[in-house]
């Protein structure tokens, strides 16, 4: 298997999913297939795996890292918001187990071209479905006609920036004085620029904040992660697990609300008190899986 994805919580994942021969399960961000790969080793020859992404670039690489394991594998382009309507489609009615990593695939970040990184000069898109067929809203779109106050709603709601009126400011000015925005390192020298220079010394980069907002609000990713959950609910068997990894506070609260709910209506049992976070040494060997928290609910 091609290592370019390092799984987030794989052991944790697999422990708490109670995964036995023959199980069927859904892998809703299928990514490279890190997970998917240990998945298939537990359920064996007569178990199924389905997975999905939306990525079709991902998807292909995760076909070639599936090609040897032993598990039925049906993998579908899409995005796992339509979890539900997907398996449908591929006469799965139920699942025993399903997964949803929310974390973009690091790979993805580095490698697609489509800049969701700050580190590299790219075309300002950020769209997580690259089908070329697709008019996509990108997050070139977003910078360059929104006005100052939508866009620091967006920066502050989804990137939870401090800075949000000075950045969403400075974006504004930059695009009336020299035209529009368009690359990742355009907009990253502009977001740095207009933080005060201390705040560009930290840890975090100032821009990860606001490229994490652009991010959600191209993908709708927290409409997408709502409507997800309700589907894979639904698919859900009873005594059926599932797992979600969130990596930032706003889908945490959306997870936790949602199984919180499922658990008040006696529908569903939290497996952990607690959210489950990577050890030391992950984070060390994986500093992208700080952020990561694990929660699991089993369907009664």
């Amino acid at each position: 298997m091609e290592k370019l994805h390092t799984p987030v919580l794989l052991n944790e994942v697999i422990a708490n999913l109670n995964l036995t021969i023959g199980s069927t399960v859904v892998d809703g961000t299928l990514g490279f297939g890190g997970h998917a790969t240990k998945i298939c080793d537990e359920i064996g020859p007569t178990g199924t795996l389905v997975g999905i992404d939306a990525d079709a670039t991902a998807l292909h690489q995760a076909e070639k890292n599936l090609a040897n394991q032993p598990c039925r594998q049906l993998l579908v382009k899409g995005n796992f918001r339509q979890l539900k309507s997907l398996c449908r489609d591929l006469e799965i009615e139920s699942a025993n187990a399903i997964l949803l990593d929310l974390g973009v695939n690091s790979s993805q970040l580095d490698l697609s071209g489509r800049g969701f990184s700050f580190r590299r000069d790219e075309p300002l898109l950020m769209t997580l479905d690259d089908s070329p067929d697709k008019k996509n809203l990108t997050a070139a779109d977003l910078v360059n006609t929104l006005g100052s106050e939508a866009l620091a709603g967006i920066i502050y709601g989804y990137g939870e920036e401090s800075f949000s009126r000075q950045i969403a400011d400075a974006i504004v000015k930059a695009r009336s004085d020299g035209g529009p925005i368009t690359t990742t390192g355009r907009l990253t020298q502009i977001i740095e620029g207009a933080v005060p220079v201390w705040y560009t010394k930290r840890k975090i980069h100032p821009a990860t904040k606001t490229f994490q907002a652009l991010r959600i609000a191209v993908n709708d990713e927290l409409g997408a992660l709502e409507d997800g959950l309700a589907g894979a609910w639904d698919l859900l068997s009873v005594s059926g697990r599932l797992a979600v990894i969130s990596f930032h506070s706003l889908e945490a609260r959306i997870v936790k609300k949602f199984f919180v709910s499922k658990k008040q209506a006696g529908i569903g049992t939290l497996i952990n008190k607690h959210a489950i976070k990577p050890t030391r040494d992950e984070v060390k060997a994986n500093p992208r899986s700080r952020s990561a928290e694990l929660r699991v609910i089993s369907k009664n």
